[in-house]
């Protein structure tokens, strides 16, 4: 099973002319792209799934959702 999963946008930068972020997932930073929320930028919480950012949400929301992955046992 996948899971998307919410974290912040660090940066953003051009990669052959797609935008991508580094994004933080709880202290764990990955490459993610920007195609599905060209809105999003530096401090935004976006939900990724296989590498694309697929919607932005609130800080309050990721926040549950982090909680809710740690009472599953998921968190890390």
């Amino acid at each position: 099973m996948c899971l998307a999963i919410p974290g912040k946008v660090v940066s953003v930068r051009d990669v052959d002319g797609m935008r991508a972020a580094r994004v933080d997932f709880g202290g764990v930073t990955r490459e993610a792209y920007l195609d599905y929320v060209p809105e999003a930028g530096v401090g935004d919480y976006v939900v990724v799934h296989a590498g694309f950012a697929i919607s932005r949400l609130d800080a309050e929301e990721a926040r549950r959702t982090y909680e809710l992955l740690a009472e599953l046992g998921m968190a890390e």
